[in-house]
């Protein structure tokens, strides 16, 4: 579960380093191409990252519906972690949301 929260901070920190770019007019005298390279590694870091919080989801639920369904090799104790997990990290993907959100809202403003 480390690898995820890594590669978000990663990627949050490249959000930072861009807005500075931006604020400074680097961003303009930079190539174009390393720029589009940089913003398709944080994107696919991104997708990749919110799949796995999708898939934790649904591993969650179908795990839940075998429980009630009474498969033998589900227990609630497992059932209840796998719950809590996917709930934790929809949480942490939520707020990742919003830091991108805040971050888009401040470069906006730098802008203007």
């Amino acid at each position: 579960m480390t690898v995820p929260i890594d590669a978000l901070s990663s990627g949050l920190a490249q959000i930072r380093s861009m807005a500075a770019e931006a604020a400074g007019g680097a961003g303009a005298a930079r190539d174009g191409a390393s720029g589009a390279a940089e913003s398709s590694g944080f994107a696919s870091m991104l997708k990749a990252s919110l799949e796995k919080i999708s898939g934790d989801q649904q591993a969650a639920t179908s795990q839940a519906k075998a429980f009630e369904l009474g498969a033998p090799n589900v227990s609630l104790n497992d059932v209840m972690v796998d719950m809590q997990k996917a709930g934790i990290g929809f949480q942490f993907g939520l707020q990742v949301r919003n830091k991108l959100v805040s971050a888009y809202n401040e470069m906006m403003q730098m802008s203007v």
